[in-house]
């Protein structure tokens, strides 16, 4: 496993490299960064993982300061999988030159989290429009359970590298969770209420089926889940899973979700 920590590094160790895939991530790893890796190993013939906890995409300092960091253990882990190349820079390796235009996402794509984290998907398909240019890979793999960011990045990427994002799909704990880093930030009583939350929505979305008052339940089950789990939904809506455009039908749609348990936000979709 080859570590890189500078441009010049990664440009050496990535030339003549052919089908590379590229697996971005924050660090912090936990089994849905392993099936990524896993699945960009399957299908490619060189795997690259960056660990990079980039502060533009965070609109709160604070929560750029808390995010979750252990180098030490993802790098280890890293080296158990077989990773070839583990790519570290740091912010000046990235944003080394500024952009000819500033990014702007369309006033359709400004929902969900986008309506409550201003900046935030700039500031990831900045950083990813910077880091597939260095990278190059053919293929680059990403979670499900961020769709948004999933949809943003692959319209924007693909429109503009011969490069093919990968969806994969979202990993759960044995509680049905969806894992992620920030989980890192929760205590026992706080996971256990994200289970039970997590549970009660899917039970919720059998229920749906194709009823006319669909907007109405889904408001109503928002209201619901302030009171029922003592947490702040943002929004719960349904949307089309190709275009992310409000839907009326469960078919090819699914529930999209951000809540804060305290002062965690979490995200998911059903």
């Amino acid at each position: 496993m080859k570590i890189l920590l500078n441009n010049n590094d990664l440009n050496e160790a990535l030339n003549n490299v052919s089908r590379l895939g590229f697996v971005p991530t924050m660090g912090s790893f936990h089994k849905g960064h392993i099936s990524l890796i896993k699945r960009s190993k399957k299908v490619c013939n060189k795997t690259i993982v960056s660990i990079f906890v980039n502060p533009k995409q965070f609109n709160n300092r604070k929560d750029f300061r808390e995010y979750p960091r252990n180098i030490k253990k993802d790098l280890s882990i890293l080296k158990k999988l077989k990773v070839n190349f583990v790519y570290l820079p740091g912010k000046k390796h990235i944003y080394n030159s500024k952009r000819a235009s500033k990014i702007k996402l369309n006033k359709n794509d400004q929902i969900l989290c986008a309506k409550f984290r201003k900046g935030h998907f700039e500031g990831v398909i900045d950083v990813m429009d910077r880091l597939t240019n260095l990278i190059k890979p053919s293929k680059i793999f990403m979670g499900e359970k961020d769709m948004q960011q999933l949809y943003l990045v692959k319209d924007y990427i693909e429109k503009r590298y011969k490069c093919k994002i990968i969806a994969c799909k979202t990993v759960r704990d044995e509680g049905g969770f969806a894992l992620s880093s920030r989980n890192l930030l929760l205590n026992n009583n706080q996971i256990k209420k994200a289970r039970n939350l997590t549970n009660h929505i899917f039970d919720f979305k059998k229920t749906l089926k194709n009823q006319k008052k669909i907007f109405r339940l889904l408001q109503q089950k928002k209201n619901d889940l302030d009171k029922l789990f003592d947490v702040k939904v943002e929004y719960l809506e349904l949307r089309n899973t190709k275009n992310l455009k409000i839907s009326s039908k469960i078919q090819k749609s699914k529930i999209f979700i951000a809540y804060y348990i305290n002062k965690v936000r979490l995200i998911d979709n059903f």
